[in-house]
């Protein structure tokens, strides 16, 4: 994880406020020629198909959004002024639960977030993720392809575009505390692995990490759900951290919503965690359209 700061925070979410946002605000004193940051409206709200979803997620998911950076902007950095990463919101399908890790900043004080860190030199930003959220929360990973809103090109020849990928739900640029270093911090979504490839992974404190294969291209949901016998848990692994600060990490599976307050209603973290969900709950729904079809 980066973050040589504890009272750093990367997840609070700002935007610019000019003349033209100020003027009919009758709860701001800022003069309307001025350019300063305040907090994001609580207006926005994310609509989240609720079929299948628990009461607990269902109301978690009618939240505040975060607001993106209003307009997309040019920026350029050499390779020494800037670094590299990926975060992970890793589900429990069966269980309807989701990671999250819990550490102490600098005053005592606890706060939570999902697992985030910068990926090795060489390694790709989708593994980088998933070692990322194995070693700050204990929990093996792989991300999980779903049917989420992208623009990113399909692959040449575009005969069939997929409709499930596992692109990334959002991207921060932070800054690297006091260094003239830009942050590019990608999230994705992901899924804890089933019983069997758990014990093809097992490796000892001192071995490398073992990343996982792929979510199967032919696997349903419906299909993954059946390899856990009922009532299984997620295998969680003590001392994956590389450091001691990570070492101090403590983490836990729980509820959608319980996760969502935790980690702050409109933070980017707590959108990742509703997006995730709802691609989720949209990746079923089309699995039985796909289903009924074929009847």
């Amino acid at each position: 994880m980066l973050l040589p700061n504890k009272d750093f925070k990367t997840s609070t979410s700002y935007r610019v406020a000019t003349a033209d946002n100020i003027t009919n605000n009758p709860n701001t004193n800022i003069p309307k020629s001025s350019t300063t940051i305040i907090n994001p409206p609580t207006t926005d709200r994310i609509s989240v198909p609720t079929a299948a979803m628990p009461s607990s997620a269902a109301a978690a998911a009618a939240i505040p959004a975060p607001l993106s950076s209003p307009h997309p902007t040019f920026a350029q950095y050499p390779a020494e002024n800037f670094v590299m990463g990926g975060g992970v919101a890793i589900f429990h399908l069966k269980s309807e639960r989701v990671v999250i890790c819990s550490a102490e900043d600098r005053r005592g004080r606890t706060y939570f977030f999902l697992p985030k860190g910068r990926r090795d030199a060489g390694e790709s930003a989708e593994r980088g993720a998933e070692r990322e959220g194995f070693e700050e929360s204990g929990y093996r990973n792989r991300l999980l392809p779903l049917p989420t809103r992208h623009h990113q090109p399909q692959a040449h020849p575009r005969i069939t575009a997929p409709r499930i990928t596992a692109e990334p739900v959002w991207i921060q640029l932070l800054p690297v505390g006091h260094r003239n270093i830009q942050y590019l911090l990608y999230w994705y979504i992901a899924e804890t692995i089933p019983p069997s490839l758990e014990e093809s992974l097992h490796s000892s404190p001192n071995e490398p990490y073992k990343p996982p294969p792929p979510f199967p291209a032919d696997l349903t949901l419906k299909e993954r759900l059946a390899m856990e016998p009922e009532g299984y848990e997620p295998i969680h692994h003590e001392g994956t951290g590389v450091d001691e600060e990570e070492a101090e990490y403590k983490s836990y599976l729980v509820p959608i919503e319980e996760a969502v307050v935790k980690l702050g209603k409109n933070d980017v973290m707590a959108d990742v965690v509703v997006r995730g969900w709802r691609a989720i709950q949209d990746r079923y729904q089309m699995e039985e359209e796909i289903a009924g079809e074929r009847k």
